[in-house]
């Protein structure tokens, strides 16, 4: 996905956490910084925690659709298909233009 930078923006709210397994079962934590519905989705974003970065993790942008099975449970899908995770991207960039300078 594409780099990006937050701009200095004072936010009093503590982030939310999320942390997920990666294929050898080690934890990685991101920071939740949207949600939202489009075409028919539900795209959760997430982006590496400040401590993840400074581990070596890359500083991108992390795109998932949010998953409801019968009994109620939620799951974070990967989005594989390029042109649905583009248009998700670009969606969330023009909603969060104001608080991350995207790079080209």
């Amino acid at each position: 996905m594409n780099d990006f930078e937050q701009n200095e923006i004072q936010d009093t709210e503590e982030p939310t956490i999320v942390t997920l397994l990666d294929e050898d079962g080690n934890e990685h934590a991101f920071e939740h910084v949207d949600s939202f519905p489009f075409n028919g989705e539900t795209y959760v974003v997430l982006i590496p925690t400040e401590e993840e970065v400074a581990a070596g993790e890359a500083d991108e942008v992390l795109i998932f659709t949010l998953h409801t099975d019968e009994e109620g449970n939620e799951a974070l899908l990967f989005v594989e298909d390029e042109a649905e995770l583009d248009m998700a991207f670009e969606e969330f960039k023009s909603r969060m233009q104001d608080e991350f300078d995207f790079e080209e």
